[in-house]
């Protein structure tokens, strides 16, 4: 990818609340998330969860042409530690819809395989190497589709915390997107991570973290989705998380891919004034500052 700093800046349906996770809150439709995204100047976004753009790969382009953004791809969670479950028909459906808006990017999540973050199971040596088996397949696979598959270390998934990604570093080759926020409330250190891994980091999720709603969840007094509805996640610059520090060393090391602006959000009703738009316009300005600092470094 051959583009401005500023023009890697993506958005994310997320960030004003879409969520695939039934029950999560209030669903703003499309064409305010959308349009208020373009308000911003952001030129790109990931597609979000399943429903909130045409399922109908060539429609899910024209929407999002419409509004004159560019496809970057998106989150997929889906079933990898299950020997009895072939992902790939889902994620192949997922390229469909990728190379149709000329998106290029693949998120997969390893799900539990139940609706939510809030818990998950603990694999057996035969489940990682299924899970493991189906990343490196689905990553070889994407390639040979011509768009480039990452795992997704996420909270309540089975790749989340430092540990999992070492597991996955070490047993298959598939790439990383790196999360900063999902990875420091899982107690691991993005910027480590990335250092030590330059070479398998594809994708970038932006995100701030609440230090002590982050501890609340990993001491187990607060399920993950409470804490998301209490504000685990801040604008970034204002929470734990050292954005700066990750984006000096992602742009140090190389890196030309998407910054993605992803503040989970969960809405209990109509969002009052501005709405979401006026933290993700925050967040924007604070990476745009920090690429800019990066550059004339």
């Amino acid at each position: 990818m051959s583009l401005s700093p500023a023009s890697r800046i993506a958005g994310a349906p997320i960030s004003w609340g879409v969520c695939e996770v039934p029950g999560w809150g209030l669903q703003l439709p499309a064409d305010r998330v959308l349009s208020e995204m373009r308000e911003l100047g952001l030129g790109a976004t990931e597609f979000g969860p399943d429903g909130f753009l045409p399922d109908e790969p060539q429609a899910r382009a024209a929407v999002l042409g419409g509004f004159g953004l560019q496809a970057v791809g998106g989150f997929v969670p889906v079933l990898l530690h299950d020997v009895g479950h072939d992902p790939l028909p889902e994620v192949d459906a997922f390229i469909d819809a990728c190379l149709a808006a000329g998106a290029s990017t693949v998120v997969l999540a390893a799900t539990t395989g139940r609706d939510g973050y809030d818990a998950r199971p603990v694999l057996d040596d035969v489940q990682w190497k299924t899970l493991l088996a189906n990343l490196d397949r689905l990553a070889d696979h994407a390639e040979a589709r011509g768009v480039v598959a990452v795992v997704h270390p996420h909270m309540g998934t089975m790749v989340e915390d430092a540990d999992d990604v070492q597991r996955v570093l070490d047993g298959s080759h598939i790439g990383l997107c790196v999360d900063t926020g999902h990875l420091v409330a899982a107690g691991a250190d993005p910027v480590a991570i990335t250092l030590a891994h330059t070479a398998r980091v594809g994708h970038v999720h932006l995100k701030d973290v609440d230090a002590a709603q982050a501890a609340r969840v990993l001491a187990g007094e607060i399920t993950f989705s409470d804490a998301v509805r209490e504000g685990l996640w801040t604008v970034l610059g204002e929470g734990s998380v050292d954005v700066l520090a990750m984006i000096e060393a992602l742009e140090g090391a190389g890196y030309r891919g998407w910054y993605v602006l992803e503040q989970d959000l969960m809405l209990s009703g109509e969002p009052e004034g501005e709405g979401p738009v006026a933290d993700v316009r925050r967040c924007l300005a604070y990476v745009e500052a920090a690429l800019e600092r990066t550059a004339r470094a």
